[in-house]
């Protein structure tokens, strides 16, 4: 295994921390707000934000670097266009649960 995947992988596991952590942060204050009778803080948003930031970054990084591999097996074998497409897409999941993270505040 070569740095550039230990990079991708780390990356990817701290978008998807950020996430989970934002989710259940903003679970624990919508409970806090419907217990205390108040409205939700500035610091919602903002760690909203973090976390979708969070979560851009290592999509990007990791779709760069599949996206280089997989243009270069296409370029191989064209048979395998699908199976490159699969796995260039399959980091925006993360972006994804983000953006519903932040919907579901």
């Amino acid at each position: 295994m070569n740095v550039r995947t230990l990079n991708m992988a780390l990356w990817m596991l701290v978008g998807m921390a950020a996430v989970v952590l934002f989710m259940d942060t903003v679970a624990a204050a919508k409970a806090d707000a419907i217990a205390n009778g108040t409205g939700y803080s500035w610091g919602m948003p903002l760690g909203a934000g973090i976390a979708l930031g969070f979560a851009g970054v290592g999509t990007g990084i990791s779709q760069g670097q599949i996206g280089a591999a997989a243009v270069g097996m296409v370029a191989e074998d064209s048979g395998k266009l699908g199976i490159a497409i699969l796995f260039t897409a399959l980091p925006e999941t993360i972006v994804i649960l983000g953006f519903g993270a932040i919907f579901a505040m």
